[in-house]
Formats: C-alpha cells, sequence, structure tokens
C-alpha cells in the first residue's frame, strides 16, 4: 500500500486487536497521521487502562510521520463541520480528512459512515 492518511480508527483496531485489525495493519506501512489523531489515539487507549508511557510509545512507533496541527488544517476543519454535520464527524475526524486535503493522500478509515462523505478526498473504508 502507498503513502496515506490514517484516521484515529486505523491505528484503534491494530492496537487494540479488533476485528479487521489485519486489514487494518495493511494501513499502517507508510501512514501519515495528524497530531490530533495520535492525541485521540493515546488518550483513547489510556482510557482502556493502558499506561501512559506504553500507550505513547505504541502509538508513536505504528506511525511513520506525524504532521503537526496548521492554521490551514484548522480552516478546513472548521469548514468541515457544516458539511459533514448530518454525519456526526468529530473534531479528530474532520481534522483527518483535511490533513488528506492538504496532502492530496488517499485516507483510510473503519467508520462506515465515511463512504456517504463527499468532501474532495479519497476515502478508503476497510470494514
Amino acid at each position: 500500500m502507498s503513502r496515506c492518511v490514517v484516521d484515529s480508527s486505523i491505528l484503534l483496531a491494530v492496537m487494540l486487536g479488533e476485528p479487521d485489525a489485519e486489514r487494518a495493519a495493511q494501513c499502517l506501512l507508510d501512514p501519515v497521521m495528524s497530531a490530533v489523531n495520535l492525541a485521540e489515539v493515546h488518550s483513547k487507549v489510556m482510557l482502556g487502562g493502558m499506561g501512559e508511557e506504553k500507550a505513547w510509545n505504541m502509538a508513536f512507533s505504528l506511525i511513520g510521520e506525524v504532521v503537526p496541527f496548521d492554521d490551514e488544517q484548522a480552516r478546513i476543519t472548521g469548514d468541515l463541520r457544516l458539511r459533514t454535520k448530518e454525519y456526526g464527524l468529530s473534531l479528530g475526524d474532520r481534522a483527518c480528512l483535511a490533513l488528506g486535503l492538504v496532502t492530496g493522500l488517499p485516507v483510510y478509515t473503519t467508520d462506515r459512515i465515511w463512504q456517504r462523505l463527499k468532501v474532495g478526498v479519497k476515502i478508503h473504508v476497510i470494514r
């Protein structure tokens, strides 16, 4: 698989051994992730009982490139709010999509609702 943006759900599937974890792991061959999504993964894994250090090291080690959240991504993330409101996307979801739009890379997720999105970026849903 070529370079791509991965949503938090991809990393969580792998880290937590969720259904389709093997398929999700294929998305981690050359992944790019927003710093917003990395923070989301880190916090969710800790809430599940994993220690801070272990959660961070595991999440960080699986991502090839962590992209800082900048003003361009912030604006796009905000703009996406109205366009995706009916689908209930979180700030992290929209940050992921914004990174895909900025980089021109396809986005991978496990969230089926994303199949309905028409935001200008190629979205692959693996479940």
